[in-house]
């Protein structure tokens, strides 16, 4: 019994190194696409950042130099030489790039956090879908709409998922790992130790609409506004210092 536990454990091992994510292609330099690629890069990953225009791109990298400074100002504020090399380590593992389609063709993992549109993405991913390598796990970043919709356009629903970050990327913790029911236990199993590399708590959300925090933050609001309109200032009070 101990000898075929070990093997187990091992063909595991083996089969987790095979399959680790190390390439990840983020698609949409915005907010939210420029934070996820700033922690994948702040945690050993390759990234290629993609958008429309180099210009954009150019102002996505400012914005992760910036931010990788404020990290600078934290961890290395009395080991400055440390902290340059940090940022240049990091930076150095962004590429970018204004080709979707070419960006794909060795990566481990496609994240896609552009606009909020269902057509959209999934023309996006339609045309990734021809363009990927089998073992590629595609997945997005959408807070609203059904992934299991997404992932349709596409020959590999099992190795599609959704992983909602939240923002600010860099500085949230919470990560939402969206699963549909043609999700494989493997694609989701990577997924999550992809976000626990990042440094993340990661929690397993069902395919519905809102998912968990976002499903619950909604009825709070809708309660804030209707004690407003009962005569109970105190849910501005609430609303005004995040309590809500």
């Amino acid at each position: 019994m101990a000898f075929a536990t070990n093997i187990a454990r091992l063909a595991f091992s083996t089969s987790a190194s095979r399959f680790a994510i190390k390439h990840v292609t983020v698609i949409g330099c915005g907010l939210m696409g420029s934070g996820i690629a700033q922690v994948a890069a702040q945690t050993g990953h390759n990234v290629v950042l993609v958008d429309m225009s180099d210009d954009l791109l150019a102002k996505s990298t400012a914005a992760i130099k910036k931010s990788l400074g404020r990290v600078v100002k934290k961890k290395f504020a009395a080991e400055p030489e440390k902290g340059e090399h940090f940022v240049n380590e990091t930076i150095g593992r962004i590429k970018t790039s204004t080709d979707a389609v070419k960006s794909v063709a060795e990566t481990d993992l496609v994240i896609e956090a552009i606009v909020e549109n269902l057509d959209v993405k999934k023309k996006l991913f339609s045309s990734l879908d021809v363009a990927a390598p089998q073992h590629t796990i595609f997945t997005s970043n959408t807070s609203s709409l059904p992934i299991k919709d997404i992932a349709s356009a596409t020959g590999r629903v099992d190795r599609f998922g959704g992983l909602h970050f939240f923002n600010p990327v860099p500085i949230m913790k919470l990560l939402e790992v969206v699963r549909i029911p043609e999700t494989s236990n493997q694609t989701y199993g990577r997924l999550v130790e992809f976000g626990q590399d990042l440094g993340k708590t990661t929690v397993q959300a069902k395919d519905t609409p809102g998912f968990i925090v976002n499903r619950l933050l909604v009825p709070y609001l809708m309660e804030a506004i209707r004690m407003l309109e009962r005569g109970r200032h105190d849910s501005l009070y609430c609303v005004k210092f995040g309590m809500i």
